[in-house]
């Protein structure tokens, strides 16, 4: 089992994600969080890229979810983004949260977020 992380947090993205037509017009901020199970022990000995998990391109592919298509639940959103992730090379496994800190609930609160874990399909 690899026991190395690689993990992005607090990528913004503005997103139109939610069941009520007003969170599909004006949308607003997700805040994305991953954490990808993999091997490092390669891109640590050869110091190059391409042995490892390129931490910007995975933003780019999660910001395009996020931006892109929208859901109602941020639960679909968070099984998408996995799913983004477990497509890359070399990833085992991936941890994904995704916060909604301005869900429409009339309540005071500081953040909504839901948490996945998926092993490799």
């Amino acid at each position: 089992m690899d026991t190395d992380l690689i993990t992005l947090t607090g990528l913004r993205v503005h997103g139109r994600h939610g069941v009520f037509d007003h969170e599909r017009e004006a949308g607003q901020d997700f805040i994305i969080d991953v954490s990808l199970r993999t091997s490092t022990t390669e891109a640590a000995a050869s110091d190059d890229l391409k042995h490892t998990v390129d931490y910007g391109a995975l933003a780019d592919a999660l910001a395009d979810i996020v931006s892109g298509e929208p859901v109602n639940l941020i639960e679909t959103l968070a099984e998408r983004l996995a799913d983004a992730c477990l497509a890359l090379d070399r990833v085992h496994s991936a941890r994904v949260t995704v916060h909604k800190p301005q869900a429409p609930i009339a309540q005071r609160f500081a953040d909504v977020s839901v948490t996945i874990e998926r092993p490799p399909r």
